[in-house]
């Protein structure tokens, strides 16, 4: 889900791989000529498309294990190399509301400094709630998936090192070992520096939303989100 640690979730997880025996996305890519496909610094496959996916399982195919990151839902060539254990999600998502507010936020900085980004075109706080309403249909779509590893932002952030290993053991590395140690510490929550490109991990704050959002933009939020909200253990 955009705006949920994502960045840091990512390196976590590519560095866990890694750690695991995996390798380097970034020299995967460089390798296997995919930097069309895998963008930005954190190796973003975008849609799961066949077009997009078929060329990134080649590597995969001859032994390589790496990590990519991805915003989209999964698709149905995607959910068959799941089953056959070709892919591991690993899903993080965020309170909807926090991550509208933090994206709004994101996207005004953005504009007003003269650096457009990919949430500049939310205006408003109503517009950023339907933005997000498509990302909670695509939070359904993966954890309606039984493989995936689901983790809550706000659980990654209050319990870190419970759930970084439950995280190192799903992706085969002992959480005790020196090199998951190594790397847990490593993305530890206020350890990384605003400067580490890719992270996009600053603030955090868990319900600063409660305060920033009006009454009435709070029960728009209740209207969009309330079912999925109770699912994903939020309270209204």
């Amino acid at each position: 889900m955009p705006r949920a640690g994502s960045g840091w979730h990512y390196n976590l997880v590519h560095d866990l791989v890694v750690a695991a025996g995996g390798q380097d996305a970034r020299r995967v890519r460089k390798q296997f000529l995919l930097a069309p496909i895998l963008t930005e610094v954190n190796c973003n496959i975008g849609a799961l498309t066949a077009k997009r996916l078929l060329p990134v399982m080649v590597p995969v195919a001859v032994g390589r294990r790496f990590a990519v990151k991805t915003h989209a839902g999964p698709k149905s060539l995607a959910l068959r190399l799941i089953r056959r254990g070709w892919l591991k999600p690993v899903y993080i998502f965020r309170d909807p509301r926090a991550a509208l507010l933090s994206a709004y936020e994101y996207g005004r900085r953005g504009a007003a400094d003269g650096r457009p980004n990919a949430f500049s075109h939310l205006e408003t706080i109503e517009e950023a709630i339907a933005f997000m309403q498509g990302y909670v249909r695509i939070w359904e779509q993966w954890l309606a998936c039984p493989q995936t590893l689901a983790m809550r932002y706000e659980d990654l952030l209050a319990d870190y090192d419970a759930e970084a290993a439950r995280l190192a053991v799903a992706l085969g590395l002992g959480a005790a070992r020196p090199a998951a140690q190594a790397v847990i510490e490593r993305y530890r929550p206020g350890r990384a520096s605003r400067d580490d490109k890719g992270l996009h991990f600053h603030k955090g704050q868990a319900e600063r939303f409660r305060d920033a959002l009006t009454p009435e933009q709070l029960a728009a939020c209740a209207a969009a989100f309330g079912p999925a909200l109770a699912r994903m253990g939020y309270e209204v």
